[in-house]
């Protein structure tokens, strides 16, 4: 990737990991999106689902489709809001929570493979600078209008 934007990277790599990550969520039937929406469910106590979509940065329209997906195969079910009427709690069900187990593993495999495979200090750089691309996007510092 020698001499390609930042931009180029990040996309480049993000778009390998999210095909890796499909792969794996297809041999067990599974999207990379149900994944990552299983894994921000509270195993518990259940999950509001209008705070599904902010902590996930998700639309509610993918995350609407996602979920009644996921309905559709057993994986969650809703409640009303004991607390807020207005409001539904995303639950799992037995088989939501063994995929979510599975995608928590998916997830961890790859980690520990990046771990094994970059040292501790270069890992280190690695989120400074993930931070300050964060923190230069948050704080609108990136197109900000003068």
């Amino acid at each position: 990737m020698k001499n390609k934007t930042i931009d180029y990277a990040l996309r480049a790599t993000w778009m390998a990991v999210s095909k890796m990550y499909n792969e794996e969520a297809n041999k067990k039937g599974s999207t990379m999106a149900t994944g990552f929406t299983l894994i921000n469910i509270d195993p518990e106590n259940g999950t509001p689902s209008t705070s599904l979509g902010p902590k996930m940065g998700m639309e509610a329209t993918s995350l609407s489709r996602t979920l009644k997906m996921m309905e559709e195969k057993k994986m969650i079910y809703r409640k009303k809001n004991p607390e807020d009427g207005r409001s539904v709690l995303i639950f799992l069900t037995d088989f939501g929570l063994e995929m979510r187990d599975y995608s928590k593993e998916v997830v961890f495999k790859f980690d520990n493979a990046i771990r094994e495979n970059v040292p501790e200090e270069k890992l280190k750089v690695f989120f400074e600078v993930f931070q300050v691309i964060n923190d230069l996007i948050t704080s609108k510092k990136v197109y900000s209008t003068r």
